[in-house]
């Protein structure tokens, strides 16, 4: 029998540098895009996908997270005594939405090791892994996209997006070959190797793995087996390449728009295109933008 995903696992407890001096005391999973902050976004998707528990891993400065998720009693006190339903039921909606547990990574290590830090929580059960820097914008939801690969081949399940040759070395990167699934070709993929960051000329493919992850509990023993690579990092592509030795690993290129809202460019034009999308919002700022002088 199918063990069914019931659990995310999101990391979160990397150090944000690249959004200094924003992130000095502010979880970069805190920033918001329009008036939602980026993890609540994968919290999102995790829940439509049809995944409630939520297992976050956190390290120091990131309380804002847990509190972000828990009741506050006192601001929900007072849009009540000031009538304001609508927001007050926006702020206990965030609250209600997910059973939610927090472990700690120490010392941020890696994408494997934090993985690892969750395996207590996850236990002996499938799992899926979403890093709320990528913002993927889908009608049917990404993580529910791999969901539903994996409940055909009960194998793991990488989400991949073609990216252009010169941009390679900022990913993993898969070898793989099309297969078929439920009669479509094209986007389904069995991976033959991993390869982390390589440089252009060595790359085997423009397709790179994207924050999406269906794994399955031997990726726990994976990690624990691989030697840490450069800064003394576990990462979590090494941990699959090895698990790729024992069971078959499948990749699917997902249907949606990606944006890398980990980098100020990319979370720009996340902020922007989500702004436009508004039905509250989208027309005033669309009149507003073309009236600036570009």
């Amino acid at each position: 029998m199918l063990e069914k995903v019931r659990k995310a696992v999101f990391p979160a407890a990397g150090l944000g540098t690249r959004f200094l001096p924003a992130t000095k005391a502010q979880p970069k999973e805190m920033l918001a895009l329009v008036d939602k902050p980026l993890i609540q976004y994968g919290v999102e998707e995790a829940i439509h996908s049809g995944v409630h528990n939520i297992i976050i891993v956190t390290g120091r400065g990131k309380s804002a997270i847990e509190d972000h998720f828990d009741v506050s009693f006192e601001l929900e006190h007072l849009l009540e005594t000031r009538k304001k339903k609508d927001l007050l039921e926006t702020v206990r909606a965030v609250s209600d939405m997910i059973d939610v547990a927090y472990v700690r990574q120490k010392e941020a290590l890696g994408l494997g090791h934090a993985v690892l830090r969750a395996r207590e929580l996850v236990g002996n059960e499938p799992f899926s892994v979403i890093l709320s820097d990528d913002v993927i914008d889908a009608e049917t939801p990404c993580l529910r996209q791999l969901l539903d690969v994996y409940e055909f081949y009960h194998a793991p399940v990488l989400a991949l997006m073609e990216v252009p040759r010169e941009s390679i070395s900022h990913y993993g990167v898969v070898d793989a070959e099309p297969v078929g699934h439920n009669g479509e070709r094209g986007r389904l993929y069995r991976i033959r190797n991993l390869v982390e960051k390589p440089k252009v000329d060595d790359a085997p493919s423009n397709l790179a793995i994207i924050g999406r992850y269906i794994l399955t509990p031997e990726i726990f023993q994976s990690l624990e087996a691989i030697s840490p690579g450069s800064g003394g990092e576990i990462q979590l592509t090494d941990g699959l390449k090895h698990m790729l030795r024992s069971r078959p690993i499948y990749g699917y290129k997902f249907e949606g728009k990606r944006y890398d809202a980990g980098d100020k460019l990319g979370f720009l034009q996340a902020t922007v295109e989500f702004a436009l999308k508004r039905h509250d919002l989208g027309e005033a700022f669309r009149d507003y933008l073309k009236h600036l002088p570009l």
